[in-house]
């Protein structure tokens, strides 16, 4: 099981994959300016109890943190250290993070970090090879105990077959929007063929809106992204 903690609302657009954001298209519905990063209520949610002194998120739980933001925000620098402290509080949950700025992690981490947290995974979010490039050989340098690395939105052929060591799990998935750059099969089934060969975890998570297969091009509904990339049937888990 899991659950999400967002500890502050808000992000800038500062990638090729932005375009798009789920998060400015949200919060642009609600008339919501996403470029002011605002604590929420739930900030302290991790370490918030019940009458009985229990925790309310019950121990074993994946927590995804901060998905309507990025963590390593520049805007929530000051809070950010608050946020350590309850991840090393509660040992007991693992924490999942994914970000485009990772070249912002060595700034941030906490004194202690030292190999890494245990009960924390990293996603290096990528969209096309000149941000792989880039931000791949920044994350294989930074020492992290849980990594992945995020494919999506998936914008052009990539090859990352250089930066697989210790990553746990590779994720692609197409960009969804009625203006979407379309997602091609075959950069999928490439990005697999990488993971197949390294052994590494690969899922295909969604479609894109405009999708290519054997050449064709297909407009996808946004309910049956996820459900289609599924029925591809391409996931790969190793027996490690």
């Amino acid at each position: 099981m899991g659950v999400i903690w967002n500890p502050w609302h808000g992000c800038h657009r500062c990638s090729d994959g932005c375009k798009f954001c789920y998060i400015h298209k949200g919060d642009a519905k609600r008339g919501v300016d996403t470029s002011k990063i605002t604590k929420t209520a739930k900030f302290y949610a991790p370490i918030e109890t019940k009458r009985n002194g229990e925790y309310k998120i019950k121990s074993g739980q994946q927590v995804f943190l901060c998905f309507t933001s990025d963590f390593l925000v520049e805007d929530a620098d000051e809070w950010r250290g608050e946020c350590w402290d309850m991840i090393r509080q509660r040992s007991d949950l693992h924490f999942i993070f994914l970000t485009k700025r990772i070249e912002r992690l060595c700034e941030v981490l906490p004194d202690d970090w030292g190999d890494g947290y245990e009960n924390v995974t990293i996603g290096c979010t990528i969209e096309n090879q000149a941000n792989a490039d880039r931000r791949l050989d920044i994350f294989d340098k930074i020492p992290i105990k849980h990594r992945n690395i995020i494919c999506q939105p998936m914008l052009e052929r990539m090859d990352i077959s250089a930066h697989l060591k210790d990553v746990e799990l590779v994720i692609a998935g197409g960009e969804s929007d009625r203006y979407a750059r379309p997602l091609d099969y075959e950069w999928v089934l490439f990005l697999r063929e990488q993971c197949v060969n390294a052994g590494v975890d690969f899922e295909f998570r969604q479609l894109g809106t405009h999708f290519i297969k054997d050449g064709k091009e297909y407009t996808i509904q946004t309910r049956d992204l996820c459900s289609q990339a599924k029925k591809a049937d391409i996931n790969y888990y190793t027996s490690k």
